[in-house]
């Protein structure tokens, strides 16, 4: 199950997920991972996240609402 849309939001942006590891001192394989959903962001990353993508954090997490 995907969890977060890191990886939809940063190819929105033309970012890499090398800029967002640059960005918050985190490792690229760590930011790769989040991007798989391998593992996932504390929320505190997440809130950081949000602050560097100009985005609401909401933004940042797929619904987990079922249909």
């Amino acid at each position: 199950m995907k969890i977060n849309r890191l990886k939809s939001i940063l190819v929105e942006q033309s970012k890499t997920s090398k800029w967002l590891a640059k960005e918050l001192g985190k490792s690229e394989s760590t930011v790769s991972r989040w991007c798989t959903n391998e593992i996932q962001p504390s929320v505190e990353t997440l809130a950081q996240i949000a602050l560097l993508l100009q985005v609401d954090i909401k933004e940042l997490l797929n619904s987990t609402k079922l249909n």
